[in-house]
């Protein structure tokens, strides 16, 4: 029981702080199953992960959310953003061709490749504020790019934020609408394995509960400060994170 209690407790850690950080969750997920063999890992326990997440950015956004609710225009360009990842991502998933892209050799070259692109658009000027400039073709510009984050090893977080990065919103503002189209995806991803645990018995025990409240606390801490760290600093700490991490995964599979 211990051993699965400390399962969940590092597999909590890589979910909340991966999940919105730009950082990859596939990198690290592949990196750490490399080094051990889960017992605790299962769909259901996939599950509690992303439902902790899920309440931790609905919890800490909370009073934002209901003014959204009450601003019909914001409200409807996210969901016109969450849009193409939907449709794209249920059409993979469906057909199955996600499983193509589901390889170390994949998450290795995504972590690498889009850190680069992190880099280059974190270098573009501050010109657009959220509550002013988002609009249908900003906002659909985003959503594109979120379709990316299918690709293992690409990070959702870290897409939207290059997204934004390129029109030129803040790393702050970039960060919030990365934030944003979180929910929908976080859920949707929720749903779509929630169909897959048909086939399995629903086990709710103490672990999973344990699952959904640690996910939770660290999920909520990571949105915390790196909203924080976005209003002081610039991303290429994660840039360098990732390239040593493509490094690392590199090395795993060539040598």
């Amino acid at each position: 029981m211990i051993y699965n209690f400390l399962e969940i407790t590092l597999l909590s850690i890589i979910q909340g702080i991966s999940e919105f950080l730009p950082v990859s969750s596939s990198a690290h997920l592949y990196l750490v199953s490399e080094i051990y063999q889960f017992r605790s890992q299962s769909l259901m326990t996939d599950v509690a992960l992303h439902l902790g997440s899920l309440i931790a950015i609905i919890f800490f956004f909370r009073n934002e959310l209901i003014n959204i609710f009450e601003n019909k225009n914001l409200l409807y360009l996210l969901v016109l953003g969450s849009v193409p990842l939907i449709i794209v991502g249920l059409l993979i998933f469906s057909t199955g061709l996600i499983n193509n892209l589901r390889n170390l050799e994949v998450v290795a070259w995504t972590t690498l490749i889009f850190a680069i692109i992190l880099f280059i658009a974190d270098k573009f000027r501050v010109r657009k504020k959220l509550n002013t400039n988002l609009n249908i073709k900003s906002i659909l510009f985003i959503g594109l790019f979120q379709i990316l984050s299918i690709i293992p090893g690409v990070s959702r977080s870290g897409i939207v934020i290059t997204a934004g990065r390129f029109l030129n919103f803040d790393r702050f503002d970039s960060t919030k609408i990365s934030f944003y189209l979180s929910i929908p995806a976080i859920a949707g991803a929720s749903i779509l394995t929630l169909k897959d645990l048909t086939y399995e018995t629903i086990n709710f025990n103490i672990v999973i509960l344990f699952a959904i409240i640690f996910a939770f606390i660290v999920s909520y801490l990571s949105i915390k400060y790196f909203l924080i760290f976005t209003k002081k600093f610039s991303m290429t700490i994660f840039v360098i994170y990732r390239i040593i991490l493509s490094l690392i995964l590199f090395y795993i599979i060539y040598y």
